[in-house]
């Protein structure tokens, strides 16, 4: 298995921590928000199954654009090979 030398940004982990404390963030942001906070400070991939609900998300305007930010990231984590 590769490593992965990206990591969460402050920001993003600080976005991340906002969602999940938002009690009218969608399923959506919470699931790409823990993934997101989930990879900071560590060398973890995003796994195939939050690739693809980020690349679904990257792929709809219906989304926020701190939704988007938060897929970006999760997506930029991800496992090349795959």
């Amino acid at each position: 298995m590769s490593t992965n030398d990206k990591q969460t940004s402050d920001k993003v982990s600080g976005l991340a921590s906002e969602i999940l404390r938002d009690s009218h963030s969608s399923a959506t942001a919470k699931s790409l928000a823990a993934s997101a906070l989930a990879q900071s400070g560590t060398n973890k991939e995003t796994g195939k199954a939050m690739e693809q609900l980020a690349s679904k998300v990257l792929s709809s305007e219906k989304y926020s654009d701190k939704t988007h930010t938060l897929a970006a990231s999760v997506l930029a984590q991800s496992n090349k090979k795959r």
